[in-house]
């Protein structure tokens, strides 16, 4: 007994199937793709999640950083938030919701998501400008005391001061372009 098919039907099955082995996928382009450039992890963030991450206490209006654990895939962020700062507007059991600003062609749109912790922790960017409230607060005080005025505002470096250059063991040297020769 035979198949049933014909070597015509079998040719064409064959050939289907060897196109569609042979096709070359389209690049991907998904939620989570490009883990290895998003989520990666430093060798002392491998392993299991430890227990101080569900221990931070969120508030609303803590400005905190996006940073998507590729160990934990529950309430992940997508690609275009990871790295990104926002604040808390919103807190649940398990995820924050955040607001992230986000460039759409020509406009930044306040987008609202919600996250879980684990990819979340808090900003340090804030506190550079609270040390620095807290030190003009104390020179405030000082000079109240003294009775004198403070400079409270920050200052760009200035110029250096004039000196001389030494040319006992540094002979200046004349510079000049090596004249063209052309080669025929």
């Amino acid at each position: 007994m035979t198949s049933g098919r014909s070597p015509k039907a079998k040719r064409a099955k064959l050939a289907l199937i060897l196109v569609h082995t042979l096709q070359i996928n389209p690049p991907q382009s998904g939620a989570i793709h490009h883990p290895a450039a998003l989520q990666l992890l430093a060798s002392c963030d491998a392993g299991p999640i430890p227990l101080s991450t569900y221990m931070r206490i969120y508030k609303k209006g803590d400005i905190v950083d996006i940073k998507g654990t590729g160990t934990i895939q529950k309430g992940m962020p997508h690609k275009c938030y990871h790295g990104k700062t926002g604040r808390v507007y919103n807190v649940t059991q398990h995820a924050v919701g955040i607001i992230v600003n986000k460039q759409v062609k020509g406009r930044i749109l306040a987008k609202r998501i919600n996250v879980r912790i684990e990819h979340v922790k808090h900003s340090k960017s804030r506190d550079s400008f609270l040390q620095r409230v807290k030190a003009n607060e104390s020179k405030k005080m000082e000079a109240k005391q003294k009775g004198s005025w403070v400079e409270l505002k920050r200052q760009p470096a200035p110029p250096r001061d004039a000196h001389f250059v030494s040319t006992k063991k540094n002979t200046p040297q004349l510079l000049e372009p090596i004249p063209y020769e052309f080669m025929a």
